[in-house]
């Protein structure tokens, strides 16, 4: 213990006395910015607000990060839609699915999933669609005439101009080119033939008063048999020859007949199946079954948006979700893209949030239909990109315009992580699943054998993940720290 040393403070005493308190003297020291803010009290970047859907926690801050399209829009978000990219085995599925779980807590939403993805000879969202107690409806061309689902584009409950555009997107999509004049005049009549045949009904079950309506639906077969036999009435009425017109509307015709005779027959060749709850909180169109390189992806794409778009969005106040999988069939077909261009404007003022999810965004930009996807993407307001390679990583961020540091972090992304662009609002996120959704929306268990492992063992393993996550977060951090610091030492 040191001595008392009464001179010595008698001393400094009597200096106070004279000429008041004397400081401690120290040296000036330099420092930058950067390092000075470690004098205050940590802080984070605003959050998205606290009402909504809990995704997770943003890495950084450790804070709850809430997200909901619904809430945000006109204030954060000029457009309810979402992208979300990102290679297999990062999270995607699991955070489509916790999501849609989530929202479907809320009394007003309702949502429809196109499930392009199988596993166990069914639709990955099959598990969730038993948890709550709904029926997918399977589109399978070997069941399709064993009893199965039907949807039918010339359904009375769509618009008879509905209709017609559902026609010519088939075709389109079918040919791979648009229609010429010829041949949309044949298929035009051959739909009026049709519909004066059958009564034409529009969504409130009315007729036009041509016939009287009949007692089953008008199908693609009525089409078929119209092209190939026009009616000398529409002939004269353009003052053509009859044989001409058969001649236009040959093309159409063999397109049309592979949804009738073809590998894709009993899908779209009868009427629309009864029993159909689209009132159901949630509705699954189960794909798994169609070959995802064929040509009948984007065909069935066009046909279930288009019949969701005249029978599924209503002005009732509902909040709804359509989520698509494997999107790149819409996005990368220029006449698909276009109609779903369509219904995201008229779907925005009706309370629909779109959500595209895509592997890689090359497939997009550098597709068939580079124009309509730029728009389509331009609608996207909020950016979920999990794990890409650089390559892919830089190219993603300059189409989507992300800062420098997102784009260096996406790389290094593990599992469950991501980085967030919600218009402009950049932060990476942890996406957090609970125990009882997590038996839900694990999807690769037949790849893996976490699976196997015990409940202790498999929470070990996502500990030391978010650990290692969370080290290179900050490494990342801290390297972009030293950056700036070097930037202001220079100026």
């Amino acid at each position: 213990m040191a001595m008392f040393d009464p001179l010595g403070a008698l001393t400094d005493a009597f200096t106070s006395f004279l000429f008041g308190k004397v400081e401690t003297t120290r040296l000036p020291v330099r420092t930058s910015t950067g390092q000075a803010q470690a004098v205050y009290l940590p802080t984070a970047a605003p959050g998205l607000g606290d009402s909504g859907v809990i995704i997770g926690r943003e890495v950084y801050s450790g804070k709850g990060y809430i997200y909901d399209p619904f809430q945000l829009y006109g204030q954060q978000l000029p457009a309810p839609h979402w992208l979300v990219l990102g290679e297999s085995g990062n999270g995607k599925s699991a955070l489509e699915k916790t999501y849609v779980l989530r929202q479907l807590r809320f009394r007003d939403r309702q949502v429809v999933v196109l499930d392009a993805q199988g596993e166990d000879g069914v639709g990955e969202w099959n598990l969730i669609a038993q948890e709550l107690g709904i029926t997918p409806i399977r589109l399978d061309p070997t069941a399709a005439l064993n009893g199965g689902i039907r949807l039918n584009p010339l359904d009375p409950s769509i618009t008879t101009t509905g209709q017609l555009a559902l026609l010519r997107t088939i075709i389109e999509v079918a040919m791979g080119r648009g229609l010429d004049e010829r041949s949309g005049f044949a298929l035009k009549v051959a739909h009026a033939a049709v519909l004066n045949d059958f009564g034409s009904m529009d969504n409130a079950g009315g007729s036009n008063g041509s016939k009287t309506p009949s007692k089953r639906q008008p199908v693609l077969t009525d089409i078929v048999e119209q092209l190939r036999h026009p009616q000398a009435e529409s002939a004269e009425a353009m003052n053509v020859d009859i044989d001409d017109v058969r001649a236009w509307g040959l093309d159409v015709a063999l397109v049309l007949d592979r949804l009738v005779d073809g590998d894709l027959r009993g899908m779209f060749d009868g009427p629309t199946t009864a029993g159909i709850d689209l009132d159901a909180p949630l509705i699954v169109f189960d794909l798994s079954h169609i070959d995802r390189n064929s040509i009948a992806m984007p065909i069935l794409m066009a046909i279930v948006g288009v019949w969701l778009e005249h029978t599924w969005i209503r002005p009732d106040r509902k909040k709804r979700i359509f989520l698509v999988e494997e999107a790149w069939h819409i996005i990368n077909s220029p006449f698909v893209a276009q109609l779903f261009q369509r219904l995201l404007k008229f779907g925005r003022r009706l309370g629909l949030s779109f959500v595209a999810v895509v592997h890689h965004l090359s497939d997009v930009v550098d597709g068939a239909a580079a124009k309509e996807a730029a728009a389509i993407l331009k609608m996207a307001s909020t950016r979920t990109i999990y794990a890409q390679k650089a390559d892919e990583a830089r190219a993603t961020g300059q189409v989507l315009g992300l800062p420098r540091w997102a784009v260096e972090i996406i790389p290094t992304l593990t599992p469950g992580i991501a980085v967030w662009d919600v218009n402009g609002n950049v932060q990476v996120v942890k996406h957090l699943i609970t125990e009882a959704e997590r038996p839900l929306v694990y999807t690769d268990r037949a790849m893996t054998e976490a699976s196997s492992m015990p409940t202790d063992e498999a929470r070990a393993l996502e500990a030391a993940a978010d650990a290692e996550a969370e080290a290179r977060a900050e490494a990342m951090a801290m390297e972009r720290q030293l950056r700036d610091e070097s930037s202001e030492t220079v100026a």
